[in-house]
């Protein structure tokens, strides 16, 4: 009777929740990376070199990075409905604007804010699947979750290849009308999130009484068995050993993750193909990337393993990048993009299931955002990188092996952090390489 249950509640705040939560991040992750489609005539338009483009692509994760921690801290205390709702809305304005740039300083200053107006939606949801999910779920959520990020890319290229065709259509540039155009879903489910979305599972009238009690004791008892090794501060959350670990982790993934949002159209196009060519091609990489990234979560449940499931994604995403730094022709570019994308996208699920193994309530929300905010940082890092060295050598090849490098980073981290917490034989919930669960 208890496992009929516990599938049929599983079940339904599946159907209830994730597919939501993707359309949103979905829906972010366009508004954050639609800069490489636009890169691909803004440039020239705006008269960008490589470094300019760089730097205010990667200047989003500074205004991140800043308000990173009290957003979610916000989130935590208000509710996830009101608080993802303000950021939903705040960021599509922040977006549709972007049309109106007209040089560096409004350029720069736009992605700042823009970064701003997001900060918290990630981390936040990650927090929220928290509040729904036992443990042993969590991960394989969280990769369908995180798999709108390579589907946003899959469907998002040719929509923003397509958009760019408007160019001149009552005298604006088509990549106006890509900002524009792209920014009107943000604000529209940002005021479906108030309807939709409930905070916790005792507010869940859409579970029947007996699934919604199941949920609440079992999400409790899970709680309770953390009461002697989690931690709960928020100040505790921000400077756990085990929280900066994993936010240098991240920010290996994240500078490999935006180095392809922001760049890859334009490494294909030094292929000399057409911007619709360009939104097709890149799309495809993405596509496998949804299907590695549910199976390697799906496979690291199974195992109730995680370290050495980052490692290896982490490792494949630089073999990727260091493919893609001399490859020459269109199969083998989109081959070592499919490996970085690959890589990528399979790394994030198992290292989202870390955090809350050893943190819990603001902790819980502090930590997470941390890792986000300060691993987010390698979304300025890497494509900067990238962009100044293109401007100095004239090729991709140099920043994407520096880009490599710290991934390989990420991967050694990962590895002295999984060695630390065998010697030191910690209580079983709080072990970061032994994630079980009762």
């Amino acid at each position: 009777m208890t496992c009929e249950l516990e599938n049929r509640v599983m079940r339904k705040i599946t159907l209830r929740i994730v597919p939501f939560i993707m359309l949103l991040y979905f829906i972010a992750f366009l508004d954050r990376v639609n800069i490489g489609f636009a890169a691909l005539t803004m440039n020239e338009e705006l008269g960008f070199s490589p470094t300019v483009f760089g730097l205010g692509a990667g200047i989003f994760f500074l205004g991140y990075f800043l308000f990173e921690v009290p957003s979610n801290l916000i989130l935590h205390k208000v509710g996830a409905r009101i608080w993802i709702a303000r950021v939903m809305i705040t960021w599509g304005l922040v977006s549709g604007a972007m049309a109106f740039v007209q040089g560096t300083t409004s350029f720069y200053t736009l992605r700042f804010l823009l970064g701003v107006a997001e900060a918290g939606f990630f981390p936040g949801i990650i927090l929220y699947l928290s509040y729904w999910f036992p443990m042993q779920k969590r991960a394989q959520v969280t990769a369908i979750f995180m798999a709108a990020a390579p589907i946003s890319t899959a469907l998002g290229s040719p929509i923003s290849a397509a958009l760019l065709e408007m160019h001149g259509l009552l005298g604006f540039a088509g990549w106006q009308w890509m900002f524009v155009l792209e920014a009107v879903p943000a604000v529209v489910c940002g005021v479906m999130v108030l309807f939709w979305l409930t905070d916790r599972p005792e507010k869940a009238r859409w579970l029947k009484e007996d699934e919604r009690e199941w949920l609440v004791t079992t999400l409790a008892a899970e709680q309770s068995r953390k009461q002697a090794t989690a931690q709960h501060s928020a100040w505790q959350g921000l400077f756990d050993k085990r929280v900066l670990a994993l936010s240098l982790v991240y920010f290996g993934t994240s500078a490999g993750l935006y180095t392809l949002g922001i760049w890859s159209p334009q490494i294909i196009k030094t292929l000399g193909l057409s911007s619709m060519t360009i939104g097709l091609l890149n799309a495809v990489p993405a596509v496998v990337a949804v299907a590695a990234m549910v199976l390697w979560a799906r496979h690291s449940d199974k195992r109730n393993e995680r370290p050495w499931h980052v490692i290896a994604a982490c490792l494949l995403a630089a073999v990727g990048l260091l493919f893609a730094g001399g490859a020459a022709t269109v199969v083998t570019v989109i081959l070592a993009l499919t490996l970085v994308n690959c890589g990528i996208s399979a790394s994030k699920p198992p290292l989202w299931s870390m955090p809350t193994l050893f943190l819990s309530g603001s902790a819980a929300a502090a930590g997470i955002a941390t890792i986000n905010s300060l691993g987010n940082l390698g979304g300025f890092v890497g494509p900067f990188m990238i962009g100044l060295i293109k401007e100095q050598t004239g090729s991709f090849t140099g920043g994407l092996w520096f880009v490599a490098g710290l991934l390989v980073l990420s991967s050694f981290i990962v590895f002295l952090l999984s060695s630390m917490a065998r010697r030191q034989t910690p209580a079983p919930d709080s072990v970061i390489t032994h994630p079980k669960t009762h």
